[in-house]
């Protein structure tokens, strides 16, 4: 099976851009709003915040609007549960983004969640498995659709290698972890904090790293959406805001939510913060050049067409108003 077919399937005031007449008149065009579905991810420690604070439904209490949350286990469930309209806010990569929006997902990222290094290539620690061209003939699990197969496609490619060369075996996030823990595959492209919980629990080792290719972590909505409800944008973004830094002021705590919610080790939670910066949410050019990078480098390996036009869809996928006004602190 070619890789091109395994992607395939798949308050602030000043934030606002739009002024609050033209929020009132979108809302009253679109209907009343009962309920949001927003997602929270293991990957993406600010949504835990968020979810375990409430700051979104004491927020949106006041219009009689629910929130409802749902737990996404890959970019590629968020990203499903957005196209599908189960979701209207959903985290991923940047670069999982992108390719859903190439093949039809009407997605826009409008917030940076994180700029982690959250994935690798692991292996168990007594593997002979040293550098990449020693996954020739090898079983590398991977999950479909993520910043983790991105990764690998473009650390194989680096190495002058394809999908041929290896034996991909597609697996969700945990699932992978678990077969290489049981020595099921030969090596894993992983993603924190299950990576982080295979080094410390496990003593899996990670052998290649780069972290100029891990995109960052987004938070999307879709353009059906962002047009019917701007002014819900605004507050789901002030909402993730106050999260952010609540999460930057509060690191003992942050790690223990993190623990609690993954069910792993405030010693696993640690080493994945090591590895996590939430310092900066403003969505704009800097991320449009890292996704459209890791877009060219899949395109430069066959994993997307050649006729799309790469850029383009970089520039079509990043939202940056409802955060150009936020204040980096």
């Amino acid at each position: 099976m070619s890789l091109r077919s395994l992607f395939r399937p798949f308050v602030r005031a000043a934030l606002g851009a739009v002024g609050a007449v033209a929020f009132a008149a979108a809302a009253q065009a679109a209907g009343k709003i009962d309920e949001i579905h927003i997602d929270y991810a293991y990957y993406s420690p600010v949504s835990l915040v968020l979810k375990d604070k409430g700051y979104l439904e004491e927020d949106l209490k006041k219009d009689g609007i629910a929130v409802r949350w749902v737990l996404s286990l890959g970019s590629n469930k968020a990203l499903e549960f957005l196209n599908a309209k189960s979701l209207d806010f959903g985290s991923t990569a940047g670069g999982a983004a992108l390719l859903a929006r190439i093949n039809g997902n009407p997605v826009k990222s409008i917030y940076v969640s994180s700029k982690p290094e959250w994935t690798a290539l692991v292996t168990q620690g007594k593997s002979p498995i040293q550098k990449v061209s020693d996954l020739v003939g090898k079983r590398v699990a991977v999950t479909r659709g993520t910043d983790p197969h991105i990764f690998l496609i473009r650390a194989l490619a680096d190495y002058g290698l394809t999908d041929k060369d290896v034996k991909l075996v597609l697996l969700q996030h945990q699932d992978g972890r678990l077969a290489l823990e049981k020595g099921d595959v030969d090596a894993w492209a992983g993603l924190d904090p299950l990576m982080a919980q295979a080094e410390v629990d496990d003593g899996a080792r990670l052998f290649y790293r780069n972290a100029e290719n891990n995109t960052y972590g987004v938070l999307n909505s879709r353009e059906d959406f962002i047009a019917d409800h701007p002014e819900l944008v605004v507050r789901v973004i002030a909402a993730y805001e106050k999260a952010r830094l609540w999460a930057i002021a509060h690191p003992a705590e942050l790690k223990k939510i993190i623990a609690d919610n993954a069910k792993i080790s405030e010693a696993v939670a640690a080493r994945q913060l090591e590895r996590t910066d939430l310092g900066n949410p403003v969505i704009g050019d800097r991320q449009k050049e890292t996704i459209q990078a890791a877009g060219l480098a899949l395109q430069q390996a066959g994993v997307i067409d050649k006729d799309v036009d790469v850029p383009a869809v970089s520039a079509a996928l990043i939202e940056s108003k409802f955060t150009s006004k936020i204040a980096v602190k």
